[in-house]
């Protein structure tokens, strides 16, 4: 799916005692390099200030101001270090601009044949010196993998794409709106959560109880411009063949009153209720709209996790792709760095090989099967995959949770609903964690390798407690 594209404030250091015209030369390099990426760049130019670059307390109000303008434009901000840098002229300027978005420190390597008073850079150095300004100023940042890159080369090419993930989860947090659908599940303890942990780091839910969705259903009529739109939408989606027109009505109509209420309320992502109000009460399963909505990167989780599709809505800004919240529900054979990931399923159909609608197979046993369809099975396909999990972490008063990557594989699986094996290197230490402390048996997976720029924003920028598994490269 097409990203939408980035804009990033650029900060050039200057040093007066070192070579300026490399402040000149690492500017335009930087430049060709973000809009190459097709990033659009905010920027001092070198009419606004030697060389374009930042190096006086003027210079740095210039460019706060500068940034402060385009603030509801800029997504991150770039440092880049062709030479030493002027460090009080870079953390005043993100002090005095105060965006509080995601800021990448980037240093140009020195070339061992150009180390004369001409050509020498000492970027080497002078990133330690705007790190540790940027430390004490109380601004949080990123680095490059490497301490120096070349703005042309393929390690800030990858760190670019890093950076830009990082930005856009941190975005797309900011003054989050979610829906709450419903109760939670009298069953379902595991997914309890604190609204007012999660308000303290500006994310908001919204609710909305489920009588009043099944009363917006009754009285919506069979010919509803809305209810018309979306059984269209539903039948294009996913095979729908074997499920009698009655229960596609009354999805089509779930579907519509959910889409009109979460652009009332101007919410972006949804937990639902379902088990088994929904079935009693309806008729139906709400799956398939879930499925819908996860597919158009409005994540849905069931069983009102609002942790869950948190989760979900980080790893799918982060990919720009759809998410899924899957349970950790069994061993696979006797292979202990394997598991079946499975729901009932309410997965998009991204993740599917093939994918068609059916009935719940669970509840059906209990609210018989004409109550139950609404599902979309298959098989996950193979594919690299991130998960993530989030937790309000209630007697401690914040946030916590855990990432890491892993792989979904072709093994065999002869089950109903959605499900797939999935393959973690040393998974049964991620198991020992996960009970150890406490998290949720529910975990968002996406068919990405980005849990990097999750475990990023969640800790330099939001301040939660993470663990990532593995301790693989985090970019």
């Amino acid at each position: 799916m097409a990203e939408k594209k980035m804009t990033m404030g650029l900060i050039v250091g200057n040093r007066g005692f070192f070579p300026d015209h490399l402040a000149k030369s690492g500017r335009e390099e930087m430049l060709g390099v973000l809009q190459a990426e097709g990033i659009e760049v905010i920027a001092l130019t070198p009419e606004d200030s030697k060389y374009g670059a930042v190096e006086t307390r003027e210079e740095s109000r210039r460019c706060a101001d500068l940034f402060k303008h385009n603030r509801d434009r800029i997504d991150g901000i770039i440092v880049t270090l062709p030479n030493f840098g002027e460090e009080r002229a870079i953390a005043d300027t993100l002090r005095l601009a105060d965006l509080r978005v995601p800021v990448l420190i980037q240093a140009t390597p020195d070339d061992p044949k150009k180390m004369t008073i001409a050509s020498r850079r000492d970027s080497f150095c002078g990133k330690m010196s705007a790190c540790n300004n940027l430390r004490q100023y109380g601004i949080p940042y990123s680095i490059t993998t490497l301490h120096t890159e070349s703005p042309d080369s393929e390690e800030f090419s990858k760190d670019l794409q890093w950076f830009a993930a990082v930005c856009r989860v941190v975005k797309g947090f900011r003054n989050l709106r979610v829906g709450a659908i419903g109760a939670r599940p009298t069953a379902f303890n595991t997914v309890r959560y604190s609204e007012k942990i999660l308000e303290s780091q500006g994310i908001s839910i919204e609710t909305l109880d489920l009588s009043e969705v099944l009363g917006r259903i009754e009285r919506m009529k069979d010919n509803d411009e809305g209810a018309q739109k979306k059984l269209a939408s539903i039948k294009g989606y996913v095979d729908s063949s074997n499920v009698p027109p009655p229960a596609l009505m009354k999805m089509a109509k779930l579907g519509a009153v959910v889409d009109q209420w979460m652009a009332a309320t101007e919410v972006s992502v949804s937990a639902v209720q379902c088990w088994t109000s929904m079935e009693e009460n309806l008729g139906v399963v709400p799956c398939t709209i879930m499925s819908m909505m996860s597919n158009q990167l409005l994540s849905s989780a069931c069983e009102v996790d609002i942790c869950g599709v948190l989760g979900m809505h980080a790893l799918q800004l982060a990919s720009g792709t759809p998410s899924a919240l899957l349970d950790w529900n069994n061993n696979y054979g006797s292979d202990p760095n394997k598991a079946v990931c499975f729901h009932c399923a309410n997965l998009p159909k991204h993740f599917f090989r093939s994918a068609r609608m059916d009935f719940q197979e669970i509840i059906a046993g209990t609210v018989g099967k004409e109550n139950t369809y609404g599902t979309v099975v298959g098989l996950i396909k193979p594919e690299k995959m991130s998960f993530a999990r989030f937790s309000t972490d209630d007697t401690a008063g914040r946030m916590r949770g855990y990432v890491g990557q892993g792989r979904f594989t072709d093994d065999p699986l002869n089950t109903f609903g959605g499900a797939g094996v999935v393959e973690i290197p040393q998974m049964q230490k991620l198991l020992r964690l996960i009970c150890e402390r406490g998290f949720e048996h529910h975990v968002a997976a996406n068919l990405s390798t980005v849990a990097a720029a999750v475990y990023e924003a969640s800790t330099r920028y939001f301040g939660w407690d993470m663990y990532w598994h593995e301790g693989q490269s985090q970019n």
